[in-house]
């Protein structure tokens, strides 16, 4: 995507603005439709809605090379994201008990992860032949998206949830859950956004690549190589999490992530590419699908999807002005400097964590 969106002439700032707009638009639309989710006690219409507009997004970045156009194309995407994710991790998190929450989003991640291995390996393949023929793999992107609504018709909702339909449900009323919620859930979101809003997106990650002068070829093979030891340890990494516990695993992803971008703002090596996004992989493995699985594990069974939501759509609020600010630092400043303010922050925030206490035990027993 960025590779992409440098050829049809977006400036770094611009990508840094489009990427925080349409993450800040997922964002919002994961809390209402999470908390649409929970009022409703319906997962499925929402995944099958959500994959749908992310698949249909993908031929629309190739019709058109407007900026206003790939800024709507772009957002539909993640539009897709929001309406799916509350309901998606909801339905995830009922098929787990406590004990086995970090197994199950794992487990999601490493499969979900294998998809991101594949789909740019093909693309990898494809661009050997066509150099910069990216149209037409956004047109190729929209066969496996049809596949995956197919896929979710399989899914099945519950009969028996428990839940009683709502009525109304404002656009905002996600945002009421904060004040409704566990104490143990405000503090670990607080956390959480504090990290997130010095957090840009990856985009920048790989275009430090390509500016320390990796071409189109290998900017895709670090991000496939990233996406391959992420598929790899989010399985095993969830299973050790339910042992030794969330958090301590949620730390030490925060610990690499650190490592990372201090590496970053100074490397200029190839092979010191490979290995900081080696390492980013496992901090990605220790953190995504951790995060969602230790709110789940705190919050109310009936409200999954709003406390997902309501995080997620924080959450890509703090990321919509973490992107925009990294382009804007990278552009007035450099890259290093913008890579050095996100690991010093990232470090901050693993001492909040350390000092938090240790939360109570679940209603089934069990401490995080």
């Amino acid at each position: 995507m960025p590779v992409y969106l440098k050829t049809i002439g977006f400036s770094v700032v611009l990508i840094g603005i489009l990427e925080g707009v349409a993450e800040a638009t997922a964002g919002l639309s994961k809390g209402y439709f999470g908390k649409l989710s929970d009022t409703s006690g319906k997962r499925v219409p929402f995944i099958q809605l959500g994959y749908a507009l992310s698949a249909i997004s993908k031929p629309m970045m190739a019709i058109f090379i407007y900026p206003l156009w790939i800024f709507f194309a772009r957002t539909i995407d993640r539009f897709g994201k929001g309406i799916r994710t509350g309901a998606r991790d909801a339905l995830l998190s009922d098929e787990a008990t406590p004990q086995t929450k970090g197994k199950v989003f794992g487990f999601h991640r490493s499969m979900d992860t294998v998809g991101a291995v594949i789909g740019p390996s093909l693309a990898l393949v494809y661009l050997y032949f066509y150099p910069q023929d990216y149209k037409t793999l956004f047109f190729i992107a929209f066969i496996p998206g049809v596949f995956a609504v197919f896929a979710s018709f399989y899914l099945k909702d519950k009969k028996s949830s428990g839940y009683k339909p709502k009525i109304a449900t404002p656009f905002f009323s996600f945002l009421n859950y904060w004040t409704e919620s566990p104490q143990a859930y405000r503090k670990l979101v607080i956390g959480l956004l504090v990290f997130t809003l010095f957090n840009s997106s990856d985009v920048f990650l790989l275009l430090k690549a390509k500016q320390a002068g990796l071409d189109d070829t290998l900017v895709i093979g670090v991000y496939i190589f990233y996406n391959l030891v992420y598929a790899m340890f989010a399985f095993p990494v969830g299973i050790f999490a339910d042992k030794v516990g969330l958090k301590k695993i949620f730390i030490i992803g925060l610990a690499l992530f650190t490592t990372v971008y201090f590496g970053m703002s100074v490397n200029t090596n190839l092979y010191f590419f490979f290995g900081l996004f080696f390492l980013y992989g496992i901090y990605a493995a220790a953190t995504e699908g951790i995060s969602k699985a230790w709110i789940s594990n705190i919050t109310d069974k009936k409200d999954t999807a709003t406390a997902i939501g309501t995080f997620s759509g924080l959450q890509s609020i703090c990321t919509m002005l973490a992107s925009s600010l990294t382009g804007l630092i990278w552009y007035k400043y450099n890259a290093a400097t913008a890579f050095v303010i996100t690991a010093i922050v990232s470090l901050l925030v693993i001492f909040y964590f350390l000092a938090i206490p240790k939360p109570a035990a679940t209603h089934d027993g069990r401490h995080l």
